[in-house]
């Protein structure tokens, strides 16, 4: 019996930001893998080459495209490179984001403001850019925002990573409910703890009683591999979704079963 169709993304042009490193790495290659042309877009240019540079050598294309999420020129930038060498684009997954740790009496101002801007802010404005050459150029989208269990679960000392994810998801809802009519789906998914983690996390896993404690709280016993996205993300931009937009989809082990 051959594969559904509607899962095959083979020649569909798909940017990735945050692609660099972690789940964005994994993402990238994974969409390029299944045949997608790539773009890997992020801040650090040796790792988005790197990247790019890995799904060449595998056979598959890959556009490394430097940018600034927070700035709206940067992700027009990326849709319109991503038009010059590939043409129209097919899917975007918004995955980079940051965070900060503190008790919420101490919580600095400005590292708040630091996380909602580039949590929050910065991926409307690739949604946007997304979504605007969608509907100028009258094709069906895709847009997949990457959030966190964080935006449906309290976690200790992330306040302002999880106001801005549960914000993410509302941006979905509201993005979905508004261009649907033009044909243009926006899904969320919310991944929890994954074996690659956002930079300035890695101490907390080195802690046995923490580890214990995690491991408690998820009802598969494990963390999750960067690859167990890949499906859910490629599901959501694919066709086999054709008839799902403003959904969230837990990508956690369980954790945030009621």
């Amino acid at each position: 019996m051959s594969a559904d169709p509607r899962f095959d993304i083979a020649g569909r042009r798909v940017v990735v930001t945050g692609g660099g490193r972690g789940l964005g790495r994994a993402l990238a290659k994974g969409f390029a893998a299944a045949g997608a042309m790539v773009v890997v877009a992020g801040r650090g240019q040796a790792d988005i080459e790197k990247v790019a540079g890995e799904i060449s050598a595998a056979g598959g294309r890959a556009l490394p495209v430097c940018f600034d999420a927070r700035r709206e020129e940067d992700c027009q930038l990326v849709v319109e490179r991503t038009e010059q060498v590939f043409g129209p684009i097919d899917a975007m997954i918004v995955n980079h984001g940051i965070t900060y740790h503190a008790a919420p009496e101490s919580f600095p101002a400005a590292e708040f403001r630091a996380v909602v801007e580039t949590n929050l802010t910065s991926c409307f404005l690739c949604a946007q850019a997304a979504g605007r050459a969608m509907i100028a150029a009258g094709r069906k989208g895709a847009i997949v925002l990457i959030s966190s269990n964080a935006s449906v679960a309290t976690f200790d000392g992330l306040l302002a990573y999880s106001a801005s994810k549960a914000g993410l998801d509302h941006l979905g809802r509201q993005l979905a409910a508004e261009w649907g009519p033009k044909n243009v789906r926006v899904n969320m998914i919310g991944p929890g703890y994954m074996n690659s983690h956002m930079r300035g996390t890695e101490g907390e896993y080195e802690d046995a009683q923490f580890l214990e404690t995690l491991m408690s709280k998820i009802p598969l016993r494990r963390r999750g591999d960067p690859q167990e996205l890949v499906g859910p993300a490629i599901f959501l931009a694919s066709d086999a979704s054709s008839y799902l937009t403003g959904a969230y989809l837990p990508v956690d082990g369980g954790y945030t079963l009621p």
